[in-house]
């Protein structure tokens, strides 16, 4: 790939993620200081962003604590940030969910809750029913992950095993008033299904956690199934959420919109195929390498020159053991499908900064990237049979490491056709 694209497709890539910046999409939402206490709590990849954008922002007294991922931590004055592990989580995200639950424990009618949600916090709340422990969690979290479950099965199910999610952060906060504002990572930007709705309540009870269960051959323990079966998760027409607010303030439609403004302002015709794509990685790759290849051979459905634009959450069913996100699986099996077609380039990438566990957010590929990898000893087909996208990237190094960004909307995908 030449490094005239890689700087483009980049372009876009930061143009999206400066439209979810915490300090710009915070402020015009805040609501005014109360008569009582101000009590800001957070959980997300982009909480400690948003804290730091609040105290910057904020001009009446306020107390309050947030959790994040480890490494995406902020240096904030009067708001108490833990980091905790992600996507499987430990011990300091269960004493960070312990500490949002104290922090709003005993407010009044006269007190504010401001709540600061972004993607990321269902991992980084653990907080098991009585009776259970955190390596039940765990264990709950590790079978989710590995299902392929599309995330709104998944939180369907995390709602129901847990004390802080379904809206219950916000039901323990009453009589105070829950402000929600939340960066949304999810199809269709649901408040109810960013972070399993930690403030926000959701239709969803135990009748969907356990189809989800079924639907998608989890197994967990019998134990954990009862107390899922057994769970009754607050619903949105509880008077103990009448006078709360939500405000999606931050999405991945609006962020592919500014990169299309970006892609257009550059001379680039750009069109957006959809913010909210579900599915396995590998497969919603197959379906975008094929719209590729009918612009590049017929000019259809769209006109090249053309950028192709999409987001929503892919997910990856494991059978090997290698290395790499959903994003990183999405641009492998698109680099195979696409391999010796002429004029195609793209960047897949999460934009939090960090695809599943490694240090990359995603990769770069083109119409010699799966050529690159063979000739640097490395099987494109059988790297994506092992879920090892992240190894086969490196050995061309077209991995795509920006680093943590302090937001989270979820899947970026760029597609350049260049037509000629």
């Amino acid at each position: 790939m030449s490094i005239d694209d890689r700087t483009f497709l980049t372009g876009l890539f930061d143009a999206a993620i400066a439209a979810a910046d915490p300090a710009r999409a915070l402020g015009p939402n805040l609501p005014a200081p109360p008569k009582g206490r101000t009590v800001v709590i957070g959980a997300g990849k982009g909480a400690a962003q948003l804290a730091l954008a609040f105290e910057s922002i904020w001009e009446a007294p306020y107390s309050g604590v947030v959790v994040t991922r480890y490494g995406y931590g902020a240096k904030t004055d009067t708001i108490r940030v833990i980091e905790a592990a992600h996507p499987v989580p430990d011990a300091a995200g269960e004493e960070g969910a312990r500490a949002l639950m104290d922090a709003v424990t005993g407010l009044t009618p006269d007190d504010l809750v401001i709540a600061l949600v972004t993607g990321g916090g269902s991992a980084l709340l653990p907080s098991p029913p009585d009776g259970f422990s955190l390596e039940d969690e765990q264990a709950l979290n590790a079978a989710l992950l590995a299902s392929g479950a599309p995330i709104s099965a998944m939180n369907a199910i995390r709602k129901c095993f847990s004390e802080t999610k379904g809206g219950r952060l916000a039901a323990l906060a009453h009589p105070a008033r829950v402000v929600s504002l939340i960066v949304s990572d999810v199809p269709g930007d649901d408040p109810a299904e960013v972070a399993s709705g930690p403030t926000v309540p959701g239709p969803s009870g135990s009748r969907n956690a356990l189809a989800a269960l079924r639907d998608w051959n989890i197994d967990v323990p019998d134990r954990i199934v009862a107390a899922i079966e057994a769970a009754t998760p607050p619903m949105p027409d509880d008077e103990v959420f009448a006078k709360n607010e939500v405000k999606v303030i931050a999405s991945a439609s609006r962020s592919l919109e500014a990169a299309a403004e970006r892609a257009r302002d550059q001379g680039w015709p750009a069109v957006i195929l959809s913010d909210a794509i579900e599915g396995e990685a590998r497969d919603v790759a197959r379906v975008h390498a094929a719209i590729a290849r009918e612009v590049v051979a017929r000019n259809r459905p769209f006109e090249a020159p053309v950028v192709i634009l999409s987001g929503g959450e892919t997910t990856v069913t494991l059978k090997g053991d290698g290395r790499g996100g959903r994003n990183t699986e999405f641009l492998l099996s698109f680099a195979k499908d696409i391999d010796g077609v002429p004029g195609i380039a793209a960047l897949a990438a999460d934009t939090d900064g960090i695809d599943g566990s490694e240090d990359n957010a995603g990769a770069y590929a083109d119409t010699d990237t799966a050529a690159a990898m063979r000739e640097a000893g490395v099987d494109p087909a059988q790297m994506l049979a092992m879920n090892d996208a992240y190894s086969a990237f490196e050995a061309v190094e077209a991995l795509f490491t920006p680093g943590p960004t302090g937001t989270n909307v979820n899947d970026f995908r760029a597609i350049l056709i260049r037509g000629d």
